[in-house]
């Protein structure tokens, strides 16, 4: 394949593995608070999906010492798709081996990227089967919608922290052949983060610059809801909760995402968006490129970015992970 012909052998991002230590408090906020459902457990780690997730999970919640991120895995368009992969991952150096999967899917392939972020590409895997009493009316969802909590709809993308966003790029592009929609320029010329995406969605990964001279560490999870509204709902039930509310609602200038962070218990950042208004179909889409005096005029709307979005990662700074 032409390096420069667009790749679609990685469909689209299949679950994030969140470490907590604070298990029962982390699942309750997922569950009641978030609004996923439990389809599983295993060992230490409880499955959970939103109610139209067709998978049987989308995230695989860990109890461990410490916060951050187990592992990032991407399903395949085909079991073809997958063994190109694995050959260009292997060729890069950056290959860890083969595992056998888990509950939710096949046999995988895991990786790691530059800065010790640990991936997993599988084909085969475990569609989710509703019980009678989540049955939906309508055949094409995977789940009844159940109303509990914030009721998010569906994983969307996740954020990582890197030490150099650039190596990154390179990476991501090679090895997922995913393209890069937008980035940041920083006058110093490094890259200060990075938007990925490799299907029509707008993203479904970022990278941004870790300042803390750290690695593999974790920003956020985001869930899509349908509208705006949901995210405005959202909040009122986080506060409710008592859920910390790090901020928004408000709207990203970078990819036109109407935005919600919140602390889950154990201090992971999670994310409520209504993140499918924009998807990319131009086939030839330039990467928009973003000056440093652009971002620091703040977002969208002209709310300035929180000191803690650059500075608030997990495992927190000095942490073991696991």
């Amino acid at each position: 394949m032409n390096e420069n012909e667009p790749c679609f052998d990685v469909a689209h991002l299949g679950h994030v593995e969140l470490f907590t230590d604070k298990p029962e408090e982390s699942l309750n906020f997922f569950v009641n608070v978030y609004g996923l459902t439990e389809s599983g457990r295993d060992g230490n780690s409880v499955y959970l999906r939103a109610f139209d997730d067709y998978e049987f999970h989308t995230l695989k919640l860990t109890t461990a010492k410490t916060t951050g991120v187990g592992h990032i895995a991407y399903r395949t368009s085909s079991q073809a798709a997958l063994e190109r992969r694995v050959k260009v991952i292997e060729q890069m150096g950056c290959g860890i081996g083969w595992t056998e999967g888990d509950l939710g899917h096949g046999r995988a392939y895991r990786f790691n990227d530059p800065d010790g972020h640990i991936f997993e590409l599988y084909y085969e895997t475990r569609i989710y089967e509703a019980p009678a009493e989540e049955r939906p009316a309508l055949k094409n969802i995977a789940q009844r919608y159940h109303g509990r909590g914030v009721g998010v709809r569906r994983i969307d993308h996740l954020n990582l922290l890197a030490r150099d966003v650039q190596v990154i790029r390179d990476f991501m592009t090679k090895a997922l052949g995913s393209r890069v929609t937008e980035q940041i320029q920083l006058d110093n010329g490094r890259l200060g983060g990075c938007w990925f995406t490799v299907n029509n969605k707008s993203y479904d990964i970022a990278y941004t610059e870790d300042h803390s001279g750290e690695s593999g560490r974790f920003h956020h999870i985001t869930y899509a809801v349908d509208q705006r509204e949901d995210v405005l709902r959202a909040a009122d039930i986080f506060l409710e909760n008592g859920v910390f509310i790090e901020t928004g609602p408000h709207k990203h200038a970078i990819q036109g995402t109407f935005f919600l962070y919140v602390y889950e218990p154990a201090g992971n950042r999670v994310e409520v968006a209504n993140a499918g208004a924009r998807l990319i179909l131009r086939p030839d889409w330039p990467t928009v490129t973003w000056t440093e005096a652009e971002r620091k005029k703040g977002q969208a709307w002209g709310l300035k970015t929180i000191e803690s979005f650059h500075t608030h990662g997990t495992p927190p700074i000095g942490a073991k992970k696991e």
